[in-house]
């Protein structure tokens, strides 16, 4: 007998606007957005100007903005992107 599924609630913690500092502000603007939506607009902003590594995947070169939000690193895993990325929020 199937189960239904239940449609998965996101964290409210995750819902919750966050404000950007100035620095995450110049790739994802200056509203405050919730969490996800910042991710959705880095990723964007990395697919756009190409930073994504050519040979592995789940590594992010940076550009200058980018390297800002990275504290001054050349390149970041996906993982810890979103680490340094939190620190840009409050």
């Amino acid at each position: 007998m199937p189960t239904k599924k239940t449609e998965r609630k996101p964290s409210a913690a995750f819902m919750k606007p966050m404000t950007p500092d100035q620095i995450l502000a110049d790739v994802v603007g200056d509203k405050p957005l919730p969490r996800t939506e910042v991710t959705k607009k880095i990723w964007a902003y990395i697919k756009k100007n190409n930073l994504q590594d050519e040979k592995n995947k789940r590594m992010i070169n940076a550009d200058e903005k980018m390297k800002k939000i990275f504290g001054g690193k050349a390149q970041v895993n996906m993982f810890e992107m979103t680490k340094l990325v939190n620190n840009h929020l409050s």
